[in-house]
């Protein structure tokens, strides 16, 4: 939920801007196999460029004007993070002529770095021993589409079950690795798999993983440089997120984007100039929602008074231009109030939560809930506290939190503990009611990890595959409170027989399917 953020020039975000962390010899060259392409192939995946539209439709008078022309069998082409770039690509897929196929083998070469063979001749490296991670996914006039499935392929030194003939599993669904490669016994490494499975190796971890029809991966972070608690609003076909921005005199940058994955800048809520008169600094946890047939942005900031107050700004669009209200939304002399967040229910009632910020005066956190009026613009009618910091791993507080409704029942998602180290973590509680009472699972569903510290503070959307998604900040592992900042991830929620949401895998950090 905190603090001050600091924003870098943004030159490309998600998978597109990686780049290989290992460097190759010259045999291997970042490049394709000579035997596998033209010297004018340009590092794609056909020796010949698939066919414009124009070239692939047939002549106009040979078309009946009752039916359009099939369009021809592709296949996009997609590498995870490890691939060994060429430097003349920008991108990290490819879209080949017809239908391409890999067996999931990874191929350690000389250097240290690896490859794949694909039907069709071509041979991307990957750094690293085993890092080959392909995502194949056919489009046209291929036949019936395939369902997303996995082909887990084991390397050298895989401890095989002695009723596995095969070095490899296909599994129905996306399945991921969920954690770093660790020691389990004298020689003998691991990784766990997001499925649960815990492959183990004399020696390195080799796995690499082949994913068809899962419609593409990415690898956090999607954001790659200081966003902290991001809140993102689903608008149609498009998402839009805002970040913190502290004290920064263009306030609150928000960020556009189609998938999740690749955001681009949008400009701020409060560029120069528009912060309300009564606002003087600390501006946190912007959320757009829409409500009473507008959009509003919730915030906190601190107001003349030297208290953290809650306010809102209109806009007849997501991205603005947003006109803020000249009083806070919400403030008590008392105490300070921060995150505030609304939800609108499946009756279109609109609802505010917000935290009481205790923690800066040595009391408790409460977390209260509260219709609004239906311009959004008021609180109204009975106030209940949701929760507060009462379990142990809460720590001094509880806080970011965000509201939806699934099955009939509510869920707050909220994070809890110290917010620069790695200790901030997620929880969630629920409730028949949005004025409770609501009752928390208990231990939290997102943790610190090797890759990641104090992940937490984010917003629950609805993905392009339709699933559940969260959209959280964490710090670089081993650099909480410091690094690049707080850098924005995205991971997919799922929910179990008990009705609880969790995130497999969470926080991930190698290559895998989109949400």
């Amino acid at each position: 939920m905190r603090r001050v953020a600091v924003f870098l020039a943004l030159a490309g975000c998600g998978e597109g801007a990686r780049v290989a962390d290992a460097a190759t010899t010259p045999a291997a060259d970042a490049r394709l196999n000579d035997a596998a392409r033209s010297p004018t192939a340009d590092a794609r995946v056909n020796d010949a460029s698939p066919p414009t539209p124009d070239a692939a439709s047939p002549p106009l008078d040979a078309t009946p004007r009752d039916a359009s022309p099939p369009t021809p069998c592709a296949t996009r082409v997609q590498y995870g993070a490890r691939w060994i770039r060429p430097p003349e690509r920008l991108d990290d897929l490819d879209v080949a002529a017809g239908r391409v196929t890999w067996d999931g083998v990874c191929t350690p070469d000389a250097a240290g770095n690896s490859f794949a063979t694909l039907s069709n001749g071509w041979q991307p490296y990957f750094s690293g021993p085993s890092g080959c991670r392909i995502a194949l996914d056919t489009m046209g006039d291929c036949g019936q589409a395939a369902a997303c499935a996995t082909r887990v392929t084991y390397g050298a030194g895989w401890r095989a079950p002695p009723d596995h003939p095969q070095a490899f599993d296909d599994v129905s669904g996306a399945v991921f690795a969920a954690a770093v490669c660790r020691d389990a016994g004298p020689g003998v490494r691991a990784i766990a798999l997001s499925n649960g499975w815990v492959p183990h190796f004399d020696g390195e971890c080799a796995v690499a993983f082949a994913w068809t029809g899962c419609g593409g991966v990415y690898t956090n972070p999607v954001i790659p440089f200081d966003c902290p608690d991001p809140g993102v609003l689903r608008d149609g076909d498009r998402y839009v997120m805002a970040c913190t921005s502290g004290g920064a005199p263009d306030a609150f940058p928000l960020f556009e984007s189609a998938d999740l994955v690749r955001w681009t800048p949008r400009g701020h809520i409060l560029p120069r100039g528009a912060w309300p008169a009564w606002v003087v600094g600390d501006l946190w946890a912007p959320e757009v929602h829409r409500v009473g047939g507008r959009y509003i942005a919730y915030f906190s900031a601190r107001s003349v008074s030297g208290q953290l107050a809650l306010g809102a700004a209109t806009a007849d669009t997501p991205l603005g231009p947003f006109t803020a209200l000249d009083r806070p939304l919400l403030e008590d002399p008392a105490m300070g109030l921060i995150d505030a967040s609304a939800f609108v229910d499946a009756r279109g009632g609109a609802w505010l939560s917000w935290k009481e910020d205790g923690n800066a005066v040595g009391r408790s956190t409460p977390i209260h809930v509260q219709a609004l009026t239906p311009d959004g613009l008021r609180v109204t009618g009975p106030r209940a506290t949701a929760i507060t910091n009462d379990l142990p791993w809460e720590g001094a507080l509880v806080e970011g939190q965000f509201i939806v409704e699934r099955g009939g029942r509510f869920f707050m998602f909220y994070s809890a503990n110290a917010y620069y180290d790695a200790r901030y973590a997620v929880g969630v509680a629920r409730a028949e009611t949005l004025l409770g009472p609501w009752t928390k699972r208990g231990d939290p569903i997102l943790m610190s990890n090797a890759a990641w510290s104090g992940p937490g503070h984010g917003s629950v959307v609805v993905a392009p595959s339709g699933a559940d998604a969260f959209v959280y900040h964490a710090w670089v592992g081993g650099q909480a409170g410091g690094g690049p900042g707080r850098l924005v991830l995205v991971d997919s929620l799922t929910w179990g027989a008990d009705g609880w949401p969790s995130l497999p895998g969470a926080p991930t950090f190698d290559t895998r399917p989109r949400p």
